[in-house]
């Protein structure tokens, strides 16, 4: 940004904030130069942290006058660089934006401002009886705004869906300062569904300063299955068998032999360090009906190959448990100087063949990679493990990370199930989806943001980026991009 058009923003935003509502200086600033994906640093020109509403529109309209781009960001845990800063912009802080505003006990509501934790509102709510049930891993720490941002899952979306399923509705600031409400309170609302449309938008249709989120009802009971198997392939083929039958567990959770050690190592929650991978499943619901899915998922889980299966004793086995699930990424982060996590989705049928060409691009690649897995839905997170320090070992880490997202597509899922798009998979939005579709999604953000200022250089790539990529596209449901043909 030029200096002159900084200063014009400064004087803007000073006549309409407070000055504790501006970070400037490098130290700290540094802080946010980087979201949870380290790889991708820049530092902004300026750090905005509004206090209400009405600041927030105010910096949206000096942005827009002085063609400011603008980042937002909640609590900076993406793990996909959808928070990176603009080096000529300013990154729009929630962290100020974090009251509980009203809980409807009745309607099993909660309406938050966006800064508000995640695990915040199900503290909040719990002696009602009640919770908020995506609960993504970093839940102690990322805020509702950038759930709603990146559509944010956890552990418990097989069963009690997405944030998209869990959101009534949506107050946003757009570019100009307007103030925007999509979706009601109540279970429907007339018009285009635009709810849906913002979540997972990434910050680039307007400024999330509001939201009202569905409760549900703690289950009276709820039990961990954890069984242990000598072969990836066949707990792939256990979670199929599972599902198949019937049963959607709350939680199904898959992790292999480098995860499950690194988590016993930092957690202790009592997981076999021998085992190839373990399958967490739980089941929640009254307790005339665990019992008998209780059996029939053991049998399940033995006759695909379980070596051994255990029920967790009580509550407290039952959280240390999910502690180690919750707990994967930084137990790796302690194993390794850094790690890459991807995020892809893929049908379930495709687990197994998908775990062992990741095992074989590990040795291609010569890189390590500890996976973690939704396995219930197909979500995978494989941490790849490298070294910043070791000259050329990051690009070759982002390329096997690339070549991971290219296996989900050609299996026929998809390159991100919960962590956005932002910098990091941006060229493989350009293997994934045409010229026409690609058209189509800057016609949509360019209707709410015309001036290309919110996140730019984000999750939608220009028609030259993919040019440059040298991707083909989708034609008549087949894949013609060369990466593909491996597959």
């Amino acid at each position: 940004m030029h200096a002159t058009s900084l200063s014009a923003l400064k004087q803007k935003l000073s006549a309409a904030l407070p000055p504790d509502c501006f970070i400037d200086d490098a130290v700290r600033m540094a802080p946010y130069e980087c979201d949870g994906l380290s790889a991708y640093k820049q530092m902004p020109q300026l750090v905005v942290l509004p206090e209400n509403v009405e600041q927030v529109q105010a910096v949206m309209r000096a942005c827009q006058e002085t063609r400011t781009p603008v980042v937002p960001r909640g609590a900076g845990t993406c793990l996909s660089g959808g928070a990176t800063p603009h080096p000529d912009g300013i990154v729009l802080s929630v962290a100020k934006l974090n009251q509980i505003l009203h809980i409807d006990e009745k309607n099993r509501t909660a309406t938050v401002l966006p800064g508000v934790r995640n695990l915040a509102i199900s503290q909040a709510v719990a002696p009602l009886g009640l919770y908020y049930a995506p609960d993504p891993s970093s839940q102690i720490a990322c805020t509702i705004g950038g759930n709603v941002a990146e559509n944010a899952g956890g552990v418990h979306c097989l069963k009690y869906g997405l944030t998209v399923h869990n959101v009534l509705q949506v107050k946003m600031v757009l570019l100009s300062g307007e103030v925007v409400t999509l979706g009601s309170e109540s279970l429907d609302s007339p018009g285009y569904d635009l709810l849906a449309l913002v979540m997972g938008s990434e910050g680039m249709l307007g400024m999330i300063v509001e939201v009202t989120v569905r409760l549900l009802p703690t289950p009276p009971v709820a039990r961990v299955l954890m069984a242990s198997f000598d072969d990836l392939g066949k707990a792939g083929e256990a979670v199929s068998a599972v599902i198949a039958a019937g049963i959607i567990p709350a939680g199904f959770e898959m992790m292999d032999k480098p995860a499950i050690r690194a988590v016993e190592d930092f957690v202790h929650a009592g997981y076999p360090t021998e085992a190839e991978a373990i399958l967490l499943c739980e089941l929640d619901g009254v307790e005339q009906d665990i019992e008998p899915q209780l059996e029939t998922v053991t049998t399940l889980l033995k006759k695909s190959g379980a070596v051994e299966v255990g029920l967790a004793e009580d509550e407290a086995q039952r959280a240390l448990f999910w502690s180690g699930r919750k707990n994967a990424f930084p137990a790796v982060g302690r194993i390794s100087p850094d790690y890459y996590c991807m995020d892809g989705t893929i049908p379930r049928k495709a687990l197994a063949h998908v775990l062992q060409t990741i095992a074989a691009l590990s040795k291609k690649h010569g890189l390590a990679v500890a996976n973690v897995f939704h396995a219930g839905d197909g979500n995978l997170h494989p941490l790849i493990l490298y070294d910043a320090n070791k000259p050329g070992e990051l690009e070759r880490t982002e390329e096997f990370g690339g070549e991971i997202l290219d296996l989900c597509i050609a299996v026929g899922g998809t390159i991100t199930g919960e962590h956005g798009v932002g910098l990091e998979k941006v060229d493989r939005m350009c293997v994934q989806f045409s010229d026409e579709e690609l058209a189509q999604f800057r016609l949509i953000r360019e209707a709410f943001d015309p001036d290309g200022l919110l996140n730019p250089d984000k999750a939608i790539p220009t028609l030259n980026r993919c040019a440059e990529f040298g991707a083909m596209h989708v034609h008549h449901g087949k894949m013609s991009h060369p990466d593909l043909e491996r597959f």
